[in-house]
């Protein structure tokens, strides 16, 4: 920053803050190479920022200018900034505009940085810039979380008692299957026993597999009964094994997949009890049909599988984050469905042989009729009829693609971002590792703090043009800094 001199003016404005010659000083602010010039007048409207605070600085002396900026050059009064220069050509519209807008392309943790360096309050920062800045940074807390994880799952605390050691084996042996090929072992079998449960529970119903009883009724055969027992067996000790050695087990038993665990295994029990013990206290034939209806809950146990499948997990996810899209298809579907069944009832009347009952017997033909399904059952014959059920799937297409797309956007955004924070949860872990092996303390980088104080330098920089916007500045070409060794960046840095 060059103090080069005063400027005429016919008067001070009227919200200036600074004394006379501050401000009708001109600073010229030299950040990334690219040299600006500003006005006291301008800054100090916010005397607690950086750029003020360099109003008056020279006569603090070296210490004081020191503290405000990089290097200084004497001969031209010139002080020097190792910033991103894109950065501050967006902090300093805070003194023209009075709000900040982050360009895009700019990392939004590093402009945040940027924004304390410069010592501008963050409640400057435009509404939209700070919901983008609030996603990168859920994102690196999930990259940290991440982290440590992977550090308690390597770490060996020897303050832990035997048992204690054991339970997280335990847990990461069945947890983490990525942690050992006997892990990785277990997880497939009880993949594949997922798979051949769900197959068994299928072949029973096929009447050819089936054998006769005492009383003449079909039931499973006793291989395929044996083959479901040894399933859920496995099932059961699998599932208590988790149990007995997760670290919070209040959240084990209500987590979703954990609830589908039990209702997987549960039907099994509750019928062998029924079976043996709901004869003494009710009709055979009450206990048979609530055996029926508990076998029917086995079809629970195929949503096991969303455990060991990253995909499954994708898409529930995004139609848990699309639940505004699916509401709209559905009003959308029950709009059309009641307009389009009361039109179709009332155009049906006329013909003697009309399939139209009543409205509400209308809205099964509105409903095949506008997810293109057809099953033929009902169809209108009359002329208008027929017109009202073309417009009607024809509506019902459009209504069905509408939210489509925003359903397909979210599953593969959030399928990149997995994807993403596992790449850079390993490059952390190397990072960290290659800092250790060179003398260096790694961090994990687990707390809120460590991501408040992320190194604020970018990656990458580029010569940037001035901006049309700052009328009252003007900047000049690109010049190289003094020195080099401000270019500087750590691996680390730059992967922040």
């Amino acid at each position: 920053v060059t103090l080069t001199g005063e400027r005429n003016k016919p008067q001070n404005p009227p919200d200036s803050q600074g004394s006379a010659t501050g401000d009708d000083i001109e600073i010229v602010v030299n950040v990334g190479g690219v040299r600006q010039v500003l006005y006291g007048d301008l800054l100090s409207q916010y005397p607690e920022t950086r750029l003020a605070e360099l109003i008056n600085c020279l006569a603090g002396g070296y210490d004081t200018i020191f503290s405000l900026c990089d290097d200084y050059d004497p001969g031209k009064r010139e002080f020097y900034f190792d910033r991103d220069p894109d950065a501050f050509k967006c902090v300093i519209e805070v003194y023209y505009f009075g709000e900040v807008h982050m360009k895009k392309g700019i990392c939004p943790i590093c402009f945040k940085n940027e924004m304390d360096f410069w010592k501008v309050d963050l409640k400057f920062l435009d509404d939209c810039c700070k919901s983008h800045l609030s996603e990168k940074r859920e994102e690196l807390e999930e990259i940290a979380r991440r982290v440590q994880l992977i550090l308690d799952d390597l770490g060996v605390d020897a303050a832990e008692g035997r048992w204690r050691r054991c339970q997280k084996c335990v847990w990461k042996f069945l947890e983490k299957p990525e942690s050992s090929c006997p892990a990785r072992v277990v997880a497939v079998l009880s993949f594949l026993l997922i798979l051949v449960s769900s197959v068994v529970m299928c072949m029973g119903t096929i009447p050819e597999l089936q054998v006769l009883d005492a009383e003449g009724n079909r039931v499973e055969h006793p291989t395929l009964e044996n083959v479901e027992t040894a399933c859920i067996g496995w099932f059961t000790l699998e599932y208590l094994l988790r149990l007995f050695s997760s670290p919070n087990k209040l959240h084990f038993a209500l987590s979703f997949m954990n609830i589908v665990d039990v209702l997987a295994i549960l039907p099994f029990y509750v019928s062998l009890t029924l079976t043996h013990l709901g004869a003494r206290m009710m009709e055979l034939t009450n206990v048979q049909q609530a055996v029926q209806a508990l076998r029917i809950m086995r079809i629970a146990r195929i949503f096991k599988l969303a455990r060991h499948s990253s995909g499954l997990q994708t898409l529930t996810y995004a139609l848990k984050r699309s639940f505004k899209e699916l509401g709209l298809l559905l009003m959308y579907l029950a709009v059309g469905i009641f307009v389009f069944s009361a039109l179709g009832y009332t155009m049906e009347q006329s013909h003697p042989e009309t399939l139209f009952k009543s409205i509400p017997q209308s809205f099964w033909w509105a409903i095949i009729t506008m997810t293109t399904v057809g099953y033929g059952d009902i169809y209108p014959k009359t002329t208008l009829g027929k017109l009202n059920a073309a417009i009607s799937f024809l509506c019902g297409v459009i209504a069905i693609a509408l939210p489509i797309h925003p359903i397909i956007n979210n599953f593969v955004r959030y399928y990149n971002k997995q994807r993403v924070l596992e790449t850079a949860a390993k490059h952390e872990l190397e990072l960290m590792e290659l800092n250790s092996s060179s003398g260096g303390e790694g961090k994990t980088g687990g707390s809120r703090s460590d991501l408040d104080n992320l190194p604020p330098e970018p990656a990458g920089k580029e010569a940037p043009s001035c901006s049309s916007r700052l009328k009252l500045s003007h900047s000049d070409t690109f010049i190289p800094l003094l020195t080099e060794e401000k270019h500087h960046r750590t691996r680390l840095q730059s992967c922040k």
